[in-house]
């Protein structure tokens, strides 16, 4: 049985990219303006974990898709449609494990457009069906695994003239990843104003190719600078990716066909845009095995937060916290935790399930 692994950050510090600056927060305020999601307070897990507080920011909330994913795609797709010509109307090609997917197909259909979405192997059928409901989007359940699925989709948007976005980077394909990235900041810059002047000394962000991350992670280093709290990143046990990258300090890539039920973190290939940002800044780095985020889903349901395999990751981790791993955080009767559940129950079969276990 897996058991959570931790190792610190390097920290090494550095210039952010320069995306990470106020003009480009106050655009994605501005586009995601009324769209606010609720910050709950979890009373009973900081008594757990013996915390001051511990609050969380509930992303089944945002725009009605059940998880946070519009923020980076919406903006994404209107960055795009805003250099169209008028009448014109392209094809948004991408590749998910569902939320994603789901918002790009979303925004397109919105914009008029139509999209392709490609998934990988083991998709379950709750999340390719909702893309596939979908006015204007074609869905395509792929042998894949997620990475490879992303080559799919880039392949495809090649050859059928479509227009490729992905969070995921790399050379000569910077913008929309860049785009989806800051699009995320709108997540954490709601909880700082959510928190009024209470700061925050502890923030956990779950990764798969690390965009989301890696966008909180640069918006507080650039908002906060020293007094920044202590970031931790969370993964998979199975698709570590960055926390392999950052043990072995080069990059890592994760093959085969890993299986988590946390299907939105099975990404074994890092975002290279945003990877030197959380090399750079980030504190603490986790592998978390699954059995970590149904403790977190069951504690969260017992607080009103429905939270799906993704979004319970950190309630869970910090259940299963050592005592020694809360004293390298520096987690004591002070501390202020802020978490993020990044899903509702997206699938619904299997988050019934896990909750009455």
């Amino acid at each position: 049985m897996y058991t959570i692994e931790m190792i610190e950050g390097k920290r090494n510090g550095g210039r952010l990219p320069e995306q990470f600056c106020e003009e480009n927060y106050e655009k994605v305020n501005e586009f995601h303006r009324g769209s606010e999601t609720p910050l709950v307070k979890l009373e009973e897990t900081a008594k757990i974990c013996g915390a001051a507080a511990v609050y969380i920011k509930d992303e089944s909330k945002r725009y009605g898709l059940n998880a946070f994913k519009a923020l980076g795609a919406m903006y994404a797709v209107h960055n795009i449609v805003e250099k169209l010509e008028e009448g014109e109307k392209p094809m948004f090609v991408t590749a998910t494990d569902g939320n994603h997917g789901k918002a790009v197909a979303w925004a397109a259909s919105s914009c008029g457009c139509t999209s392709a979405v490609f998934m990988p192997a083991g998709t379950v059928p709750a999340r390719s069906e909702a893309i596939a409901s979908i006015e204007g989007a074609s869905v395509f359940v792929t042998d894949l695994n997620y990475d490879d699925a992303v080559r799919k989709a880039l392949e495809y948007s090649k050859e059928h003239d479509g227009i490729f976005v992905q969070d995921t980077g790399f050379e000569g394909y910077e913008d929309i990843p860049w785009d989806i990235t800051i699009g995320y900041t709108r997540m954490i810059s709601e909880a700082i104003n959510q928190l009024g002047g209470i700061r925050p000394t502890h923030v956990f962000l779950q990764a798969g190719v690390g965009s989301m991350a890696g966008g909180i992670t640069g918006y507080l280093t650039d908002r906060f600078g020293e007094e920044c709290p202590v970031i931790s990143v969370m993964e998979a046990v199975e698709s570590a990716c960055i926390f392999e990258s950052v043990k072995q300090g080069r990059y890592v890539a994760i093959g085969g066909k890993p299986r988590t039920i946390m299907a939105g973190l099975n990404c074994g290939e890092a975002n290279v845009l945003t990877l030197p940002v959380l090399e750079n800044h980030v504190s603490f780095f986790f592998k978390v095995p699954d059995f970590v985020t149904e403790d977190g889903m069951r504690q969260l349901a017992d607080e009103g937060v429905v939270a799906g395999e993704c979004g319970g990751i950190g309630t869970g981790l910090l259940l299963n916290l050592t005592e020694e791993m809360k004293r390298r955080l520096g987690i004591d009767e002070n501390s202020v935790i802020l978490l993020f559940s990044t899903e509702g129950d997206t699938d619904p079969e299997s988050y019934e399930r896990i909750v009455n276990r």
